[in-house]
């Protein structure tokens, strides 16, 4: 490969995941094989999880054989992206590395210790590359959600970076939105609905199609993920939507007989290499 182009490691880091590719910053193309992908199980303890990530970063590298100096990462928040300092507390996932220096604990593991890592909001990262890949940057402005683990906002606008929005504990109900829009609440309420525990929502709509519980459970589901999108598009003024996150996989279910027609709704079509073009424009 020319040495007179510049490569960024980008990383997508979910609730459940991690997935590396080496990224050419020009064009940015992902080179396919240089694509790692392991899952893990994100409620471990933090030397675990910091070596999973390490890991996973490392395989890339070798893959790569070429000098990387840069790694951009998706993380999924609340995070403190200017230091690398993770702040998930009681989600499910990533309470072992509550307030740890999440650039220590990978570099820890990696041959290199030197390469600068650089942090950016999933969701963020995700309208990023939607955006870029699909060449909608000359759009006004356009927001973007990801629905899995957690609940992610961000919003972008012509020719300027994506931003997270930090809405997932925006007031809702008795609680907060997130607590009503991710896996999490799928599981919970299935299980007081039919009395059956899974594992997350591909098992509910894999075991449970066509239930009559199933129905009441998306139809509640569709009720507070639009009462979000009128709460969103009204703080960001656009009705334009991005929607991805592993719940959004299983769109055609959620949006029966065009339930959110009154929006312009788009699904990720590059899934996790969204989030990798994202986080690897950290260095644009």
């Amino acid at each position: 490969m020319s040495n007179n182009k510049n490569y960024i490691l980008a990383c997508d880091i979910g609730g459940t995941h991690i997935t590396s590719a080496i990224v050419v910053e020009d064009t940015w193309e992902i080179l396919s094989n240089t694509i790692k992908r392991i899952s893990f199980n994100s409620q471990e303890n933090a030397k675990s999880i910091f070596q999973y990530w390490a890991d996973n970063i490392q395989n890339c590298l070798n893959e790569f054989n070429q000098e990387i100096k840069q790694i951009g990462i998706a993380m999924p928040g609340p995070f403190d992206y200017e230091n690398g300092i993770a702040l998930m507390k009681g989600q499910n996932k990533y309470d072992s590395i509550y307030k740890l220096n999440t650039t220590e604990g990978i570099l820890s593991g990696l041959k290199d210790k030197h390469i600068e890592i650089r942090y950016i909001n999933d969701a963020a990262a995700f309208l990023q590359g939607e955006v870029f890949a699909s060449k909608r940057n000359n759009e006004d402005r356009i927001l973007g959600i990801t629905l899995g683990t957690g609940l992610g906002s961000a919003v972008w606008s012509n020719n300027a970076k994506a931003f997270d929005a930090d809405l997932w504990r925006s007031t809702y109900k008795n609680t907060i939105f997130e607590e009503y829009l991710v896996t999490r609440w799928f599981v919970n309420r299935f299980l007081a609905l039919s009395g059956s525990k899974e594992k997350g929502f591909k098992e509910i709509a894999q075991n449970h199609n066509n239930t009559e519980e199933f129905e009441q459970l998306l139809a509640e589901y569709r009720t507070h993920l639009k009462d979000f999108l009128h709460f969103f598009s009204g703080e960001h003024v656009s009705k334009k939507f991005i929607i991805g996150g592993n719940i959004a996989k299983a769109w055609e279910l959620i949006d029966k007989d065009n339930y959110f027609g009154e929006f312009e709704i788009s699904i990720g079509q590059y899934e996790e290499k969204a989030a990798i073009i994202g986080a690897a424009s950290l260095f644009q």
